[in-house]
């Protein structure tokens, strides 16, 4: 990192705190805050339950292969134009969702949301890449922003109902549109501009290639992969399996639902001290284990046991903590060697992480019965097993997988 980074960007650790999770977090919420309406568009749009579930599964794709696009663009001309220009344009998007009357402009206006997000979530972790790579700082950044997300599927839905229930269906996207607009305004003023030179353009053209043939930054993307894909599928079943199975209230499957997450903040509040102790190979090593106990304490559970808190919830902590461990230090791990373009690395290691999670786990809550703990514990086992194999890997032929924490 150049010295003129360090220069501009000075905040204290909660200053940046601040000024970065409201757009990781309003980024991430356009997709779960909309759910509550969705089975009530296709009347409202006049149009099938199949387009409107199209809107779901575009913006998922968008947001992850878009960052490919805005990845390489950041390296170009900056994180903070990137940023703001994003930001802006989620705001309009988001504006005219509200005021949309048609359903083929609906399609479009969500796709357009879906690469703005991602041209934010682009910005944001670039430019922790950028100012927080060499420092202890950065466990605590990435565990805090990735930690803040578990909060979205849990409670972004109970907000979405709300506020539909209060404002109709288009207050759902004015309140996506308005904060993100007093976001940009703020970050005009405050966030600066931390990309490091410029290397030459035949270098940053090829830099996809090198990227993809470096086993260390496979071997921590699939670390990543493992531990927000094991929330992903905790999401995608838990609601089966909680309500469904076990009997729960719909306001008791949230506050049980938020108690993972919170065990993921908790966790994070003491990432810069494991990390220093361990290691970022020690770190992710640790959350892979963890992983394996919850999975294992979940077959048993669906062996021996009734679905309830005990036998679904419970081992859920133990794979959240796994997930704190390991995301907290995947990122410094995966760009260790890739600081001149970190914009196009950011964007590869979120592209493949959102492709890996939405194949596998989709296809295993697909193909294994999605009431049940089988898709999550499988998710858990193979993904874990695979990030330990392709770390011991990379360890072996290129002797580069513990970069400095």
């Amino acid at each position: 990192m150049s010295d003129s980074c360090s220069k501009a960007w000075s905040f204290t650790l909660p200053a940046a705190l601040l000024l970065m999770a409201p757009f990781n977090i309003l980024a991430s919420l356009a997709m779960d805050i909309y759910l509550p309406i969705v089975p009530a568009m296709p009347d409202v749009l006049d149009t099938t339950p199949s387009v409107i579930q199209l809107t779901l599964s575009l913006y998922i794709i968008v947001l992850g292969v878009g960052q490919v696009i805005f990845g390489p663009l950041s390296d170009r001309i900056g994180r903070r134009p990137i940023l703001l220009i994003g930001s802006t344009l989620f705001a309009m998007a988001s504006f005219s969702l509200a005021a949309t009357t048609d359903a083929a402009t609906f399609v479009l206006l969500r796709l357009l949301q879906a690469a703005d997000a991602s041209a934010i979530l682009v910005a944001l972790f670039a430019t922790v890449r950028d100012v927080y790579a060499e420092r202890p700082e950065s466990a605590v950044i990435y565990s805090l922003l990735n930690s803040m997300l578990a909060f979205v599927p849990a409670l972004g839905p109970i907000a979405g109902a709300v506020i539909a229930d209060i404002f109709v269906w288009r207050g759902i996207f004015l309140a996506l549109a308005l904060p993100m607009l007093v976001l940009v305004s703020f970050a005009s003023l405050k966030w600066h501009e931390t990309r490091p030179p410029m290397q030459h353009s035949a270098q940053r053209e090829a830099a996809f290639v090198p990227i993809l043939k470096n086993a260390t930054f496979w071997a921590y993307t699939l670390g990543f992969s493992a531990a927000m894909g094991s929330f992903f599928v905790f999401f995608s079943t838990a609601p089966r399996v909680l309500i469904e199975q076990a009997g729960f209230t719909e306001f008791g499957f949230s506050l049980t639902f938020a108690t993972a997450a919170l065990a993921m903040i908790i966790t994070a509040r003491f990432a810069k001290s494991f990390v220093e102790r361990w290691g970022i190979l020690g770190s992710v090593v640790r959350g892979m284990l963890m992983l394996l106990l919850g999975a294992a304490l979940l077959i048993g559970g669906q062996l021996f046991l009734e679905p309830s808190f005990w036998s679904f919830v419970l081992p859920m902590w133990v794979i959240s903590i796994g997930i704190v461990f390991a995301s907290s230090v995947t990122a410094n791990g995966a760009l260790a060697a890739f600081g001149h373009v970190a914009g196009t690395a950011v964007a590869l290691y979120f592209c493949l992480q959102s492709l890996i999670v939405g194949i596998a786990g989709t296809l295993l809550v697909v193909l294994l019965d999605g009431s049940t703990a089988w898709p999550l514990a499988a998710f858990a086992t193979l993904m874990a097993l695979v990030t330990l194999l392709a770390l011991a890997y990379a360890h072996r032929f290129s002797g580069t997988v513990q970069p400095t924490a």
